[in-house]
């Protein structure tokens, strides 16, 4: 089916999705299927700048996932579910009705839900350093478990426990990232069926390798490529390594 052309952006391209304004850029505007790029939690769309600069003819759609960016700042009682929604919605508003995902972390959180439960939507997907599935946890997180259990049973002060971005975050925000963090996508990942590129950094110790080589066990059609000496962020840590990747696989992703 031929790709219909996208809507004509606002000139602020923002969209309201149930009263919450979402920032959004398109670059290299052409007939080509749009590439949709998601970001990493903490980040936003301009993370991508240099991928974008690298591919002059490709399409690419940015979001700023609220509240980071140029998207609203309040946001309450959203979950995964509800940013893969709003991520759908967006396309029905662009008239977009086939599409190619780059999620990298969080992003990658979107990606797979989207893959697994829209596959008419989704042509191809590269994942990189995502996040979603279920931690091996080490003996330590069930000690500080145990003590934050106490802790709050005898009204002891609790708000120093957390990861970094945890702590970092608003009240109501801590609520979403625990509506976000408490969902494994172990069950979407083995329900994709798009052809899938992961891209993981060796070195990656927030989403560690173990994962990724899981990832690529529950996808069906996806291969894995670990790229040395690279991160959590490893389209920034080694981008040429990365693009040669990328290229190869938006240029034939049915060699891999």
């Amino acid at each position: 089916m031929q790709q219909k052309a996208l809507k004509n952006i606002n000139r602020d391209m923002i969209y309201d999705y149930n009263s919450v304004k979402i920032f959004y850029q398109v670059f290299n505007k052409n007939k080509s299927r749009p590439i949709f790029l998601l970001h990493g939690w903490g980040c936003d769309g301009g993370i991508f700048k240099s991928l974008i600069e690298n591919f002059p003819d490709k399409t690419f759609i940015t979001i700023d996932f609220p509240p980071f960016g140029r998207s609203d700042k309040h946001i309450s009682d959203w979950n995964i579910f509800t940013y893969v929604g709003m991520f759908m919605s967006l396309c029905d508003h662009l008239n977009i009705e086939k599409c190619d995902i780059v999620g990298h972390s969080f992003g990658g959180r979107v990606a797979i839900i989207t893959s697994a439960v829209k596959r008419s939507l989704v042509q191809s997907c590269i994942l990189v350093d995502t996040a979603g599935l279920k931690p091996k946890r080490k003996i330590g997180f069930y000690l500080n478990k145990i003590k934050y259990n106490f802790y709050k049973k005898i009204g002891k002060d609790i708000s120093g426990f957390g990861s970094k971005d945890y702590l970092a975050l608003s009240p109501e925000m801590k609520t979403v990232f625990k509506n976000i963090v408490n969902v494994y996508l172990e069950d979407y990942a083995r329900k994709m069926k798009v052809k899938t590129l992961i891209v993981w950094g060796k070195e990656d110790s927030e989403t560690p390798l173990y994962m990724g080589k899981r990832l690529n066990k529950l996808i069906k059609h996806s291969l894995l490529k670990v790229i040395t000496n690279a991160g959590h962020f490893a389209f920034l840590d080694c981008p040429f390594h990365f693009y040669k990747l990328v290229n190869e696989f938006w240029e034939d992703p049915w060699q891999f």
